[in-house]
């Protein structure tokens, strides 16, 4: 016969195992749940409008959310933090390439008066034919542009837009900042080594002088507007964010955004640039996401 002690020591022994056991189970049972929404980030090409167009996907959200890319960009080189650790339950990703950017290529990219609106239709067909029937949008710098001019001429389509870096008219201050950029044997290393890696230099450098040229005619064709007129026609819920140490978009670009646009919503950034979504990553992935909740 078992001494007492003996006998609360073997309950004890009991219960451990019993707790581990349930332990090893419920770490189980949450990994068999992470694991049934994709983390992985999945690429593809798919014709729309006669191009193929490159995309990259993850998650398994609901809510779909389509990232658009600033000038000479593409979901590998201006999304790495978004693609990684935006929340795949809650959202499914797509971040994609415009024509003549990234693995968008043929065509070569060129700069039509309407390459704005290009941009904006194949963004919106590349996601009917992905199959999401309603979306929102994040927008960087031209990516920005774009969203803008997408959530005006589609509204049924579109639930919220994010912008940054973006603005709706040209004016010769922005003319002098391009024309700064335009050799891009000047960029700083940390800016030129993915470009060049992803493009080579000859077309890593025309294509940028094709965008300074491109970007600056609207001061002629246009008085300066891009999509000025349009976006008193943006009623989805509008998120504005503007780094205050950006030094290629004016603060008066965002607010002019924010007047125009009814009930958007104006965040200011102290120590961002015109990369914030990079160099603060976290802080703007949380505060996007809060915004399309």
């Amino acid at each position: 016969m078992a001494r007492p002690g003996g006998q609360r020591v073997l309950l004890l022994r009991r219960l451990l195992s019993q707790l581990s056991q349930s332990a090893q189970w419920d770490t189980l049972r949450a990994s068999k749940i992470a694991a049934s929404y994709s983390t992985a980030v999945t690429s593809g090409k798919v014709e729309v409008n006669g191009i193929h167009l490159h995309y990259q996907q993850t998650g398994d959200g609901n809510h779909a959310v389509l990232l658009l890319p600033g000038m000479l960009g593409s979901g590998q080189t201006d999304f790495g933090p978004q693609l990684k650790s935006m929340n795949k339950q809650l959202f499914t990703v797509v971040a994609w390439d415009p024509r003549g950017y990234g693995k968008s290529i043929p065509p070569v990219r060129e700069f039509p008066p309407n390459f704005f609106e290009i941009d904006a239709k194949d963004a919106v067909d590349l996601m009917q034919t992905l199959k999401f029937q309603k979306f929102s949008l994040l927008g960087w710098s031209d990516g920005g542009i774009t969203a803008l001019i997408v959530a005006a001429k589609y509204p049924h389509l579109i639930n919220k837009i994010v912008v940054w870096g973006a603005n709706a008219s040209v004016t010769e201050e922005d003319v002098k900042l391009y024309n700064a950029i335009r050799d891009v044997s000047k960029w700083s290393e940390r800016a030129r080594k993915p470009m060049e890696e992803l493009y080579g230099y000859e077309y890593f450098s025309k294509t940028c002088e094709a965008w300074v040229d491109g970007i600056s005619q609207f001061m002629h064709i246009t008085n300066g507007s891009i999509c000025q007129h349009l976006l008193p026609h943006i009623k989805c819920p509008t998120l504005i964010i503007h780094g205050e140490k950006d030094p290629l978009v004016p603060r008066f670009h965002p607010e002019y955004l924010h007047k125009r646009i009814r009930g958007s919503q104006l965040h200011f950034m102290p120590e961002g640039k015109h990369n914030l979504h990079l160099r603060f990553a976290e802080e703007f992935n949380r505060m996007v996401e809060r915004f399309l909740l």
